[in-house]
């Protein structure tokens, strides 16, 4: 589907810290690449009474803190910073929409993206359709979280769908902007090494990973309402599931591309209350000490008691014909050993080794996909020992390492939300996640929380720098298998 760019970009929760970390110095980076339209504008809101000049000190000023010392250029942030107007404006309040439609042309193209708490959304969709801002060359962009259940998650989507329609509608989880997860996609369907044995013929099982070393970080309020399972597997965790999941889409393009995440997320199997014994584990972490650090526990951070997830860990499975019996292993948690994400295939084993009679032992293959903090994608292959094998053969495994920071030396590795944003802006959807996505994650995660409430499941104590409770590695050594640490 071919789009028209946008003129502007509408920003909402222009002064909150997400803008400051990661939107402004996208659009920066953007800029400084010459991505955006010459004429591109960039308008501002939030509550804070500002100026445009002081809202242009204080984006200049967020750049030289977030933006990396070898790239960022003060003329450079100078110039773009003359893209940027603020109007100051309260989205409860039906006159600051008036303000910010006299500022704005949305006949030109207009780019709405919501950094904003969801309780206001319906209040900001409904004041931008009072204001005449939701026309046919506007298209809105939502940050998470999306609902806290099927229920909720509804309810935002019809506000949405009252002024903007599913392909005017770009959902936003980041870690789809991320480089490696789209290589995940090119790994899978640009090579033919690796797809026709993409299957439960010769995987033994999926290890997704995501791991935290810091706490609350004044975000206790909302997570404490979240937990882990819907702050983080929701969203974050079955998108990579799907990705890894997915059958070959016949292009790539939006419609393509999420069809066949969908048609994965319907087919995860709904949890029971009697599998929630061998299948869930949560977890809250207590005392103790991270990168060498002492450091509170949730309770304490949190500053009252609470029964919230901090972890959790899953068995989860994709009832097809391609996944038939292969296991998917989810582990998320905060105040983790190590900071990491990152997707393991475990392939099964050869079905006959012609060296056991040599005294050699093969190990299966294993592919790990290293997301953050570095990005990486190693390949364990067997390999033979150097020597003369008179005492017979050895063989060992060995790593073929493909690190994109040095494969791609050459290019700036960017923020994801820069490819986000230029996507909204250009109006690709493909990387945005469509509501049928959204309710099929909520369906699944809605019945994983019914089954444990059933069963009594309740978190667990871990120590502040672990792996999380003893009981999360119960859960995969009972099927032979261990986490990769």
């Amino acid at each position: 589907m071919t789009r028209d760019k946008v003129s502007t970009l509408l920003l909402f929760g222009a002064t909150g810290d997400l803008a400051h970390r990661m939107l402004l110095p996208s659009l920066y980076g953007l800029h400084a690449d010459n991505l955006l339209p010459d004429k591109f504008r960039i308008v501002c809101t939030a509550r804070s009474e500002l100026d445009d000049d002081q809202y242009r000190a204080s984006a200049v000023e967020a750049l030289k803190e977030h933006v990396p010392g070898s790239f960022y250029d003060p003329k450079t942030a100078l110039i773009f910073s003359r893209r940027l107007s603020y109007v100051a404006m309260d989205a409860t309040k039906p006159e600051g929409f008036k303000r910010l439609a006299k500022t704005v042309d949305p006949d030109a193209g207009l780019a709405i993206f919501l950094s904003t708490a969801p309780s206001l959304f319906k209040q900001t969709i409904d004041g931008l359709a009072s204001a005449g801002l939701c026309g046919l060359r506007v298209r809105l962009a939502l940050e998470k979280p999306l609902g806290t259940d099927l229920g909720s998650s509804r309810e935002i989507n019809d506000a949405v769908s009252n002024a903007f329609p599913e392909d005017r509608t770009f959902r936003i989880d980041h870690y789809l902007g991320k480089e490696t997860v789209q290589n995940l996609l090119a790994l899978r369907f640009a090579n033919s090494t690796f797809e026709p044995l993409w299957d439960a013929a010769h995987i033994d099982h999926v290890q997704i990973t995501v791991a935290e070393t810091i706490g609350l970080e004044e975000r206790g309020a909302y997570y404490d309402g979240a937990g882990a399972l819907r702050d983080m597997v929701q969203n974050h965790m079955l998108q990579l599931l799907a990705l890894v999941a997915m059958e070959p889409p016949a292009e790539f393009d939006a419609t393509s591309v999420r069809d066949e995440k969908v048609k994965v997320l319907r087919s995860l199997r709904p949890m029971r209350p009697d599998d929630v014994g061998t299948h869930v584990v949560t977890g809250q972490y207590g005392d103790g000490a991270v990168g060498g650090q002492p450091v509170q526990s949730y309770e304490a951070e949190l500053g009252k008691d609470s029964a919230t997830e901090t972890f959790v860990a899953l068995k989860a499975h994709v009832d097809n014909w391609r996944w038939a019996g292969v296991p998917f292993y989810l582990r998320t948690g905060k105040r983790m050993a190590a900071r990491k994400t990152e997707i393991f295939i475990q392939f099964k084993c050869v079905p006959h080794s012609i060296f056991a009679s040599r005294g050699a032992r093969t190990k299966a293959n294993k592919l790990l996909i290293s997301i953050q903090p570095e990005e990486n994608i190693r390949l364990l292959v067997m390999a033979k020992t150097p020597g003369l094998d008179r005492e017979g053969i050895r063989l060992r495994e060995v790593p073929l390492d493909v690190g994109l920071a040095d494969a791609f030396a050459d290019h700036r590795r960017r923020i994801a939300y820069e490819r986000l944003l230029l996507d909204l802006i250009d109006g690709d959807p493909t990387l945005f996640v469509r509501r049928d996505e959204v309710e099929a994650q909520w369906h699944w995660i809605d019945g994983v929380r019914a089954a444990w409430n059933e069963a009594g499941l309740t978190p667990m104590p871990y120590g502040a720098g672990s792996w999380g409770p003893s009981a999360a590695i119960a859960l995969t050594e009972r099927d032979g298998v261990h986490w990769h640490d």
